[in-house]
């Protein structure tokens, strides 16, 4: 794997820092990031905002060697980090990254030429109503072939599970695009073996540049990455 493409995750679950600690680790982000992560209310959330804030400084850091000082990382309209710099980095000229958290995980990803998108998700039941009632919540943005696997996978636990990836994938893929989900989640299908060999078709048309990963985490999570064409 060359040195532009990283994969990074990291199990918070365990890590209860002391106010003091927090933040101490929160002074790390410059002070135009530092309002992104406190916004939140829960620690939790806290928490999950600023691992991942970290990382991204860290990974820019590690791969093309810019003074910590020197990054600046902004946000699309829709969401996407991406890095403001003035200086040359022609090693990696579309040098892109995503970053994804959920539950007890965060997670960042980049790639030297082509876009990648991230998603980590939680698989939560839901609390008020029942797990079909919520999966029913989403039927406009699923294909009739989706959705038929997700209330055929089983018991409505593992419907919940197929629930989940399928939706993940989409979320990957129009992250890595930097749409978000007005983009049209009901235009992806996607199809798969046993979840490998994972592709996707937008309106009938399979995207032959594109390639997908899904990979399960411990304690019901699921982390989908989605590399695919050159921006």
């Amino acid at each position: 794997m060359e040195k532009g493409v990283q994969r990074w995750l990291v199990d918070i679950s365990k890590w209860d820092p002391s106010p003091r600690a927090f933040s101490s680790a929160l002074s790390l982000l410059p002070q135009h990031d530092q309002p992104s992560v406190l916004r939140f209310v829960r620690i939790e959330d806290r928490k999950r905002a600023l691992v991942s804030r970290l990382l991204q400084y860290a990974l820019v850091h590690e791969v093309l060697g810019i003074p910590f000082e020197q990054i600046t990382i902004r946000r699309s309209l829709e969401g996407k980090p991406y890095l403001e710099y003035d200086g040359d980095f022609m090693e990696y000229p579309n040098f892109n990254f995503n970053a994804s958290h959920h539950g007890d995980y965060v997670g960042v990803a980049s790639e030297p030429l082509c876009l990648v998108g991230l998603d980590i998700v939680s698989y939560t039941p839901p609390h008020k109503e029942t797990i079909l009632e919520f999966i029913q919540n989403f039927t406009s943005y699923f294909s009739s072939l989706e959705w038929g696997r997700i209330l055929s996978a089983g018991s409505p636990d593992e419907s919940l599970v197929e629930f989940y990836r399928y939706w993940s994938l989409k979320e990957a893929f129009v992250k890595a695009i930097g749409s978000g989900v007005a983009f049209g989640l009901d235009r992806l299908e996607f199809h798969h073996t046993s979840w490998t060999n994972i592709h996707v078709k937008i309106n009938g048309k399979i995207l032959e540049d594109w390639k997908f990963w899904l990979h399960e985490l411990g304690g019901r999570h699921c982390l989908d990455g989605a590399p695919g064409e050159k921006p």
